[in-house]
């Protein structure tokens, strides 16, 4: 007779909580992250707190923190993306399985990403995202390049004289955050919570983070294309307020609290969920993907056929 597995059941695909209806990130440090049942526990000094697992997004570990094996099992179970991050929180290590359980957007992402005149609309509509009045027919991507890099300078300009903090221009060493300026350094803080949050949306939609439009070579290439849809709106001005009103021993916390509230209010999962689709042409509805695990066969004369049966 068969032994039953110990443990809680894991949940299926369709018990989970969709990538756009999570909470966006969630931040531990010094604690010992486990499991009980279906949660995730973060456990110091000051007590213990519970987290449901399948309502994290992303997951991010800071410094002094010991995570178990049972959390991590909960989490990759849960679909949920696991960060370790540095002191300033600058390194992405891993991720669990993606909620999605087709390939879908993958295979179109593929698809795209290998041709060149598809890679190109993909391109074109990623920054019309961003600059719906500046994108005209005719410019070369180089242009876009061009007009991309202006509008983006002028962010910085312009945040820094609302809220008043000294800018000169963006520059940092990983190696050495405190070297730089409060405005960069609030910008580092900010940018890696969006990179963090928008790579666990990745994740959970099956795609590869490596698979970039505009950015190529790297391992987030994609994580950066679409993260660049929301920084001059979202990370941008929450830095500057954040080097304008705190005190710069706290900016990176700081920082992160901010961004975590302005991801909220802003609904991003939601929007970058969307906003995925729209760059990828895809069809059908952005919730289509979470189903059942059904393995089809690849034929070369019939495209697809049933898979899960003898044939022959």
């Amino acid at each position: 007779m068969a032994m039953p597995i110990p443990g809680a059941r894991p949940a299926e695909v369709q018990e989970l909580a969709r990538a756009q209806d999570r909470l966006s990130f969630v931040y531990m440090e010094h604690c010992v992250v486990n499991r009980d049942s279906n949660a995730i526990t973060a456990a110091n000094q000051q007590g213990t707190v519970h987290i449901p697992a399948s309502m994290i997004g992303a997951l991010l570990l800071g410094p002094g923190t010991n995570v178990t094996h049972q959390a991590m099992m909960l989490l990759a179970e849960s679909g949920s993306t696991t960060l370790w991050v540095g002191e300033h929180g600058v390194r992405y290590y891993a991720h669990g399985r993606p909620l999605a359980r087709t390939t879908r957007l993958l295979q179109l992402q593929a698809e795209a990403v290998t041709d060149r005149t598809k890679r190109l609309a993909v391109a074109r509509r990623m920054y019309e995202i961003r600059f719906p009045d500046d994108v005209a027919t005719g410019l070369t991507l180089q242009e876009l390049r061009g007009h991309e890099g202006a509008r983006v300078r002028q962010a910085y300009r312009d945040a820094s004289i609302k809220f008043g903090v000294d800018w000169d221009k963006r520059s940092y060493k990983v190696e050495d955050f405190s070297s730089s300026d409060p405005a960069n350094q609030a910008l580092t803080a900010a940018t890696t919570c969006l990179y963090g949050v928008v790579h666990s949306v990745v994740a959970a939609l099956g795609l590869s983070a490596g698979l970039g439009f505009v950015h190529t070579g790297k391992d987030r290439s994609f994580v950066y294309d679409v993260a660049d849809l929301y920084k001059t709106s979202l990370a941008v001005p929450v830095a500057f307020q954040c080097a304008a009103t705190n005190d710069l021993d706290d900016l990176p916390g700081a920082t992160r609290r901010a961004m975590r509230d302005a991801i909220h209010e802003s609904k991003l999962l939601s929007r970058c969920v969307e906003d995925i689709h729209t760059v990828l042409n895809a069809p059908g509805d952005p919730d289509d993907g979470y189903g059942w695990d059904v393995v089809d066969l690849w034929d070369d004369r019939q495209g697809l056929v049933s898979g899960g049966k003898s044939w022959g």
